[in-house]
């Protein structure tokens, strides 16, 4: 049997009675996370011009756009709500890295609604969206960050939504291999569009497109059924240095959810610079006056998509390790409203980053096991501080996030766009999504659809 249709074999065989309470745990948590962050998201500016964009083209009132109080088709609001998940890069990250939730959460939730199906059929749909993509990029060995070609939402997210969308359309497994033909064809990302409006769209498109790619399938419409491993196919085109059919049949053995498990985030920014946030929060304390600081130096793998002494706005400065350590030591915190214009360009910020240099050393693993970076600090009178990150929490080999930390979290994210009132409610829903009828998701979906906000980005 050829790979694609192995592989389709194995998928459409995959049921809600396959996954197991742990895997079932794992995949409402990231769903949970999802919700939340893409709720938060749609409050920003790139969100608000995206949602009016796709108002503006019409379209069945089938599926809600989160936050923006209208329907559209389904291929829409997997796009907006797609988009509005990864805006804040606050998502969970996996290992391999790729943004697995925002491409398949949305589109799962975007189809039940529209098609009347059950919670159970959703965390199904969502486990084997996410499966799809943790083996792809394990299959094809996406480690090092600095290695990637393309971003990978845009190549692997697309065959997970197309995973997702077939399975709450109940495609068999030539049309799931059709489906994914198709998919394979929408896959792309540039990475040059790290650290603009355009990235977030990297993953409401891979949303958008799989949801697409199912939907013309379940009419008849054809690809290649053997895409994966075929001449100028996807393995051929997207990896073609390095790619273990092995590991891509393991599907679901285990779920890897499950093992090695996604890393919920603790600050609305790139993974990477989630260390040296860490290290900046460690030495925070010990800044009396940060005038005093006569120079910092960080140490980090190489990272050049991360290397950003001068942020061009505050989203920009997500992607920034000097900006990112530098809002640490100045606040001490990091949120949402971290990364805003009014933070990024006040005048301790302005006078603080010139002072900081980047030393991006080959030596240091850039994987996200292994990874470390080092702040450096020295002070006006003479005086030296130090600190080091091995790894965030939450990230592989660390403490987890208990879980009402995370519950701090999804709180914060939700309540700035829905009313306190709703909040309760929303989480109780999803908590219990696998219990969850028809109509419940799609009370569900009505309540996050008309959300009022609360609290602005920038606080």
């Amino acid at each position: 049997m050829m790979l694609t249709q192995a592989l389709c074999e194995i998928i459409t065989a995959t049921r809600f009675e396959s996954l197991g309470a742990e895997c079932v745990k794992r995949v409402k948590q990231a769903i949970k996370d999802g919700v939340a962050v893409a709720m938060a998201g749609s409050r920003e500016r790139p969100i608000g011009i995206l949602a009016a964009h796709v108002k503006s083209l019409g379209g069945k009132r089938a599926a809600t756009v989160w936050g923006a109080g209208y329907r559209t088709s389904p291929v829409h609001a997997a796009y907006v709500n797609g988009a509005a998940t990864h805006v804040l890069d606050f998502e969970p990250m996996w290992l391999p890295p790729t943004h697995a939730v925002s491409p398949v959460v949305p589109a799962a939730f975007a189809l039940a609604e529209a098609r009347g199906i059950d919670g159970r059929e959703v965390v199904t749909a969502v486990a084997k969206g996410l499966e799809m993509q943790g083996r792809v990029q394990y299959a094809a060995n996406q480690f090092k960050p600095e290695k990637l070609r393309f971003h990978p939402p845009g190549i692997a997210g697309v065959l997970g939504a197309a995973v997702t969308a077939a399975h709450l359309l109940e495609l068999d497994r030539d049309g799931l291999a059709h489906a994914l033909g198709l998919a394979a064809s929408r896959a792309g990302s540039l990475l040059a569009n790290i650290g603009s409006m355009t990235k977030s769209t990297h993953c409401g498109y891979a949303g958008a497109s799989g949801v697409d790619a199912a939907l013309l399938a379940s009419r008849g419409f054809t690809a290649h059924p053997a895409v994966f491993e075929a001449p100028r196919g996807f393995i051929a085109t997207f990896y073609p240095d390095d790619f273990d059919r092995d590991r891509l049949l393991a599907y679901g053995k285990p779920f890897r959810v499950v093992d090695p498990g996604l890393a919920i985030k603790c600050f609305p920014s790139q993974f990477a610079t989630h260390w040296a946030i860490t290290a900046g929060l460690e030495l925070h304390p010990q800044i009396v006056d940060p005038d005093a600081i006569a120079r910092v130096e960080i140490r980090t793998p190489v990272m050049q998509y991360c290397d950003r002494p001068a942020p061009r706005d505050g989203h920009e400065g997500k992607f920034s390790f000097q900006y990112a350590a530098a809002a640490a030591l100045l606040d001490g915190r990091v949120t949402i409203a971290t990364f805003s214009d009014a933070r990024r360009f006040r005048c301790d910020m302005e006078a603080l980053l010139p002072k900081i240099e980047l030393v991006q050393d080959p030596a240091i693993p850039g994987e996200w096991v292994g990874m470390e970076v080092t702040i450096s600090i020295g002070m006006r009178d003479g005086s030296r501080l130090e600190a080091s990150c091995r790894g965030p929490r939450g990230a592989w080999g660390q403490p987890a996030l208990a879980d009402g930390e995370h519950e701090v979290k999804l709180r914060d994210c939700l309540g700035r766009a829905l009313e306190a009132r709703r909040i309760a409610g929303v989480l109780k829903r999803l908590d219990a999504l696998e219990t969850q009828s028809a109509r419940e998701v799609a009370a569900l979906m009505a309540a996050l659809g008309g959300g009022t906000s609360r609290r602005g980005a920038a606080e």
